[in-house]
């Protein structure tokens, strides 16, 4: 009986029949998943039929030491002198089956009973399972462990209660389908190395499939060729069977033809012995199981089990559920839809049909983005809000990283206020979607916030960072703070880009500070980023803001006619626009005829520069020559030079020349800065035209600038004694 090779060694080595066996139990090797979801025994179902009593009143005998060695053994052990017979060898095949089903079956149950009876001792527990044990041995002697499968419930049992019966079918039946798996998936991996299987997916790489797909391929040839050597072991069973049928009818057929004969064959093994009865022993703490030195007893392993059981998941992940009949339809007309729509009504509608898994939100997520790039984002705001979506920090983020590439503040506003109402606080890749998306609008103030949540965070800024922050505060007009970033930067062994160093020049260029414009400049130099055109340029800029001249051409003569550089318009503009800040008209024009010298022709910005300087001069024949070479170029002027042109044409009663430069001035309003409105009015009332210059006082307030003092004094005076212009007109209007 498997019940004694089970519990009894002593008892095996006294059958003569297993001399030379070789000994092979299994120790415990569990699989414990998330997916088991038996019902917990309730007390009640050990009180029915009076079953209760006998496990509380229990005696049994003490069992043999061996039998735990024989149970937990993890070598296999050969005893001297055996040999290997292939009926020995198909009895170990069946008590490591056996031994495999009861040693699951045990620890399952063992957790069962004590939730029900956790007040009971270790005797007594082991002696509840001693007698399912031996329940179960003795109905799978009947037919074999594979027909447990095929019933849920078994016929009731007359020593248990029915609930007892039913539980314990259920276990037995969750084991074997355990069993059956784990050897299919040993299979697998067996035929995922065969080495056709290997040489297909070599050609398929080959040819060029790649990734999923061809892990998809691989899986469904070694499953054929499972399936393939299933079927001729199957056929190979058969073949055995019927030639084992065929040497029985030719055994009874011989019986007969000697002359009736009765044979008797008596397998009864020592008779007249005592069958012994057998307990489980008494032990002292805890059993541990080990396997090739590790030991699984520990509760770790149970974690262990749960993440290979999540990690599996995502090796094979889930396929979403196939959409029919009228959850089609809807599925369309979701895909259909307008952006003015409304989705929520078609969304609730598709989840009542399909009842959808993440997967199945993705899938749709994902074939709507590809018709409509603008509904997706509506859509997929609304799925964040769906418990079957499961939404993580990461969907989130995605979201927001969506709208923050089109600038769309307000939703992204709105989406992170969702987050925080659902208590999901965002994380590293949020806050950095948040510090690019506010630099590039120029939020300043939110840009900061967001940084300060990633140092909080623990994370330090990395060149993205710095180069969004850098860029935001240039723009803004703040350099200081951003060169305190590129500092920062240096201290953290991060290397400033180039780039990053000519858009802080170029901010102290316009703000006119020439010492730490040169200051930049040489710290590229050290940085390894040679002095360029562009960079000297820029040097250039930052002393003409600065007022100064001779610096200005010093730089221009060092660093550019020295290095080797070819002046362009850029540059020479600034270098005049110095000298015109200067009044330096001479040295102005030895520069343009020095220049013209080596090849130079004056462009649209040299122009510009000399117009406005003209203008001033109130040289209006000599202006209006260098504005036809503008026109000859093809370029318009530039808005500083129709405020200088107005100023200029106002001062000189140039009554029609001027109302056109005028509204030029006014149509570009909203470019225009304080010190360009008072030269515009200044310029009107000299000229006479003082109801002009309110107009524009007033637009100047509307743009929220303030007039200085003297200037509306000068102003208010003009219009109370109501002077007139020489050309008899109150007003260019």
């Amino acid at each position: 009986m498997y019940l004694k090779h089970l519990l009894s060694r002593q008892t095996i080595n006294g059958l003569s029949r297993f001399n030379g066996r070789i000994l092979s139990p299994y120790s415990y090797v569990y699989k414990i998943s998330s997916a088991f979801t038996t019902t917990p025994i309730s007390r009640s179902i050990y009180s029915s039929g009076g079953y209760g009593p006998t496990f509380h009143n229990l005696t049994y005998s003490k069992l043999d030491p061996s039998f735990n060695r024989y149970i937990h053994s993890i070598p296999e052990t050969k005893l001297n002198g055996s040999s290997m017979d292939p009926e020995l060898e198909s009895d170990d095949s069946e008590d490591a089956t056996m031994n495999e089903f009861l040693s699951r079956f045990v620890w399952i149950m063992r957790r069962k009973l004590m939730e029900v009876y956790p007040e009971c001792n270790k005797q007594t527990m082991d002696g509840m399972l001693l007698i399912l044990v031996q329940k179960v041995v003795s109905e799978t002697e009947k037919g074999g462990l594979e027909q447990m499968l095929d019933a849920v419930v078994a016929t009731p049992s007359q020593d248990f209660s029915e609930d007892l019966w039913k539980t314990v079918w259920e276990v037995s039946n969750l084991v074997l389908n355990d069993m059956k798996k784990a050897r299919n998936k040993e299979k697998m991996k067996t035929f995922l190395q065969s080495e056709e299987v290997k040489e297909m997916s070599r050609f398929a790489g080959e040819i060029g499939i790649r990734g999923d797909m061809l892990r998809e391929l691989r899986f469904k040839w070694a499953r054929e060729k499972m399936e393939e050597s299933e079927f001729y072991e199957n056929l190979e069973r058969l073949r055995e069977e019927a030639q084992a049928e065929e040497g029985e009818e030719a055994q009874a057929k011989g019986v007969e033809a000697v002359g009736n004969e009765e044979v008797v064959v008596d397998d009864s093994v020592g008779d007249g012995k005592k069958e012994m009865v057998v307990s489980l022993p008494k032990r002292h703490g805890k059993i541990r199981y080990k396997i090739y030195g590790l030991d699984l007893s520990n509760p770790k392993w149970t974690e262990v089990a749960d993440k290979v059981h999540e990690r599996e998941e995502i090796v094979w992940p889930q396929e979403p559920k196939p959409i029919s009949g009228k959850c089609k339809i809807v599925t369309e007309n979701i895909l259909t839809m307008k952006e003015e729509d409304d989705p929520s009504p078609l969304l609730d509608e598709w989840a009542e049909l399909l009842q959808p898994r993440r997967i199945d939100w993705i899938s749709l997520l994902d074939r709507l983005k590809e018709n409509n790039a603008h509904l997706y984002l509506k859509v997929a705001e609304l799925v964040l809000s769906k418990e079957s979506f499961q939404t993580n920090t990461l969907d989130y983020t995605k979201l927001i990283d969506m709208h923050a590439k089109e600038n769309r503040l307000e939703d992204v506003e709105r989406i992170l206020k969702k987050m925080n109402e659902n208590g999901i606080s965002p994380d590293i890749l949020t806050s950095m979607v948040l510090v690019h998306m506010y630099c590039k609008a120029g939020n300043l103030e939110s840009a900061n916030v967001a940084l300060e949540g990633l140092r909080s965070q623990g994370v330090k800024p990395d060149m993205k960072i710095y180069s969004s922050m850098i860029m935001a505060y240039v723009n803004a007009g703040k350099p200081e703070k951003a060169k305190s970033l590129v500092e920062e930067m240096g201290m953290r062994d991060i290397k400033p880009t180039k780039e990053i160093y000519m858009a802080l020049l170029q901010a102290y260029a316009e703000c006119g500070h020439i010492d730490e414009a040169i200051f930049i400049s040489r710290t590229m130099v050290f940085a390894g980023f040679p002095p360029s055109l562009e960079s000297s340029t820029l040097l250039v800029k930052a002393c003409e803001q600065g007022g100064d001249a001779n610096q200005a051409r010093k730089i221009f003569d060092d660093m550019i006619i020295e290095a080797g550089y070819k002046p362009d318009d850029r540059c020479t503009s600034s270098l005049i626009a110095a000298y015109e800040k200067k009044n330096m008209l001479d040295k102005a024009l030895d520069l343009l005829l020095q220049l013209e010298k080596d090849g130079f022709e004056p462009g649209v910005a040299t122009y510009n520069v000399l117009v406005v300087w003209l203008a001033n001069l109130q040289l209006v024949d000599e202006a209006e020559q260098l504005l036809g070479k503008i026109a000859e170029l093809g370029e318009a002027p530039s808005l500083g030079v129709h405020i200088s042109l107005c100023d200029m044409y106002a001062r000189t009663r140039a009554e029609k020349k001027a109302l056109q430069a005028l509204g030029v001035v006014e149509a570009n309003k909203e470019q225009l800065k304080r010190e360009d409105f008072e030269r515009i009015i200044k310029g009107l009332i000299d000229g006479g035209f003082s109801q002009d210059a309110q107009r524009i006082q007033d637009l100047m307030a509307s743009r929220g600038f303030s007039a200085s003092y003297d200037l509306e004094i000068t102003l208010a005076s003009k219009l109370a004694g109501r002077q007139k212009p020489t050309s008899g007109r109150r007003s260019l209007r």
